[in-house]
């Protein structure tokens, strides 16, 4: 099952139980995916496409959640913190620091890396491989660390 498919069941589901927030997050989850298939580039939406649709949603969420926080509205940061947590829950399992931290010295050294000015080349292959995955900043800062060092 894709995720449009696993959307909309959810949608008849939330609809049946009455669950108007989570209701708004799933329609616009699904609102976005219709725009990017109708964009006309006329190209089925991937695996990875779809992850990165998912990641933008949840990071306006969190942008939005911080906003309203700031200003003392704390009925819109509840919605939006609501929401980013339900489209989260479409997102693979986020992984550790450690497993992160892991992850990145191995494609250091399979890419050769030595300094920081190396940092595009393992740059690209960390967000190929740990796309959907984890925090992009958080990947752009353990690089910096570990070419540093």
């Amino acid at each position: 099952m894709n995720l449009t498919e696993k959307i909309n069941n959810d949608i008849k589901a939330a609809m049946l139980a009455k669950e108007q927030p989570k209701l708004l997050a799933l329609r616009a989850v699904k609102a976005e995916l219709i725009l990017v298939k109708t964009s006309g580039s006329n190209v089925e939406i991937s695996e990875e496409m779809e992850l990165k649709i998912l990641q933008k949603l949840v990071k306006q969420r969190r942008e939005s959640a911080e906003i309203y926080k700031q200003q003392g509205r704390m009925d819109l940061f509840q919605q939006e913190d609501f929401e980013a947590t339900v489209i989260e829950s479409y997102l693979p399992s986020r992984l550790s620091d450690e497993q992160v931290t892991d992850i990145i010295k191995k494609i250091i050294s399979e890419v050769g890396a030595t300094s920081p000015r190396d940092m595009g080349k393992v740059m690209g292959a960390a967000y190929r491989q740990l796309a959907g995955k984890t925090d992009n900043k958080l990947i752009a800062e353990k690089v910096k660390i570990l070419l540093s060092a």
